[in-house]
């Protein structure tokens, strides 16, 4: 009795190289905002997880105390500028007289080194009052970058010390773009090396659960070492991530393609059987029974499999009903689409 089988072709097509694996969604840029002068928070300029412009003013420490350092060293400028250029006018005054002799040169030489002096004094004051101004600018901190605002960490009324690396005021990370870091095995270290030299290299980034909207990018990065307990390479891809769809510390299934092998052999993954001998696939002859067919397999899509040696295109495999197959026995084709079969007639 023929025994019923669903069956499928030998195709030969074009498959896609590619690499699969975990990856980590990091952000392309992370600043921990601090105040580079002392004085009170006043203001706070933003709330907690807004995006955020480079420039944008986010905090104000009380700029009073340093308003008035400046005009101080404003005004020690002027008059130092002043005793300056009334001791260049003595030194010429002198210097002329000197040549003639009426003043001596011992005078003269003191007279043109306070001159000298007091152009030291002033340019150390012109030096005081950019410090003073640049402090001032600090007590607006603005955001060195576009990105997304994290959790207000000193609120208003608090007193800031300048670079206190305990006090962090705000994390801002920048999210366009954004990148994914990703591990593949040590193996494919020279096939990356090669197309890598070649072109950019294409990375999908999917969401578990919205595997329908894949993320595209490129590979930007193939690390320098090997890491030796894990025998992995690490790898970075940047994304654009206009839609922020990918948010740092996410999780994301990464699909890497390499190339694309021309000419492959395929058949469905169903048809693939493993014996005790490896792999094999019952293979369908034109008198409709079946011969047990050794196979090597190569690389897996989704829902296919490529076969590098044993069968030939256009023989059709069984893919659903091998268990109650041997080789030699009678099958019927069943075509589940039109519930048709083709059964050997006599």
């Amino acid at each position: 009795m023929a025994v019923p089988v669903l069956v499928a072709p030998v195709v030969e097509k074009s498959v896609p190289v590619e690499l699969r694996a975990i990856g980590n969604v990091q952000a392309y840029a992370t600043v921990a905002v601090k105040a580079q002068v002392t004085g009170e928070l006043t203001s706070v300029q933003f709330k907690e997880g807004q995006e955020v412009k480079k420039g944008d003013l986010l905090f104000t420490i009380d700029p009073r105390p340093f308003e008035a350092k400046l005009k101080q060293a404003e005004a020690n400028l002027a008059k130092e500028r002043a005793q300056m250029q009334n001791a260049r006018r003595q030194a010429q005054r002198y210097g002329s007289v000197a040549r003639k002799g009426y003043v001596s040169a011992e005078q003269y030489d003191q007279v043109a080194a306070n001159a000298e002096a007091l152009e030291a004094s002033v340019r150390a004051d012109e030096a005081a009052v950019e410090s003073a101004r640049l402090e001032l600018k600090y007590c607006s901190i603005r955001s060195p970058l576009d990105g997304i605002a994290g959790a207000v960490k000193m609120d208003r009324g608090n007193i800031v010390k300048a670079s206190d690396k305990d006090n962090v005021l705000v994390v801002i990370n920048q999210v366009r773009p954004i990148y994914v870091c990703f591990s593949v095995p040590e193996q494919h270290l020279p096939q990356l090396k090669k197309h890598m030299a070649t072109r950019k290299l294409e990375v999908l980034a999917t969401i578990p659960g919205e595997e329908d909207h894949p993320s595209r990018g490129e590979l930007s990065f193939l690390d320098n070492t090997v890491d030796m307990a894990t025998g992995t390479i690490q790898l970075k891809a940047t994304f654009s991530n206009a839609d922020k769809v990918l948010w740092p510390g996410q999780f994301v299934n990464v699909l890497l393609k390499l190339t694309t092998q021309e000419g492959a052999l395929v058949v469905p993954g169903e048809a693939i059987q493993t014996g005790q001998d490896g792999p094999y696939v019952y293979v369908v002859k034109p008198d409709l029974t079946v011969e047990y067919r050794p196979v090597v397999l190569g690389r897996s899509t989704e829902n296919a499999v490529v076969v590098e040696k044993g069968i030939s295109v256009g023989e059709k495999v069984v893919m659903e009903g091998q268990l109650r197959l041997a080789p030699g026995m009678q099958v019927k084709i069943v075509d589940e689409e039109a519930g048709r079969s083709e059964e050997n007639h006599p």
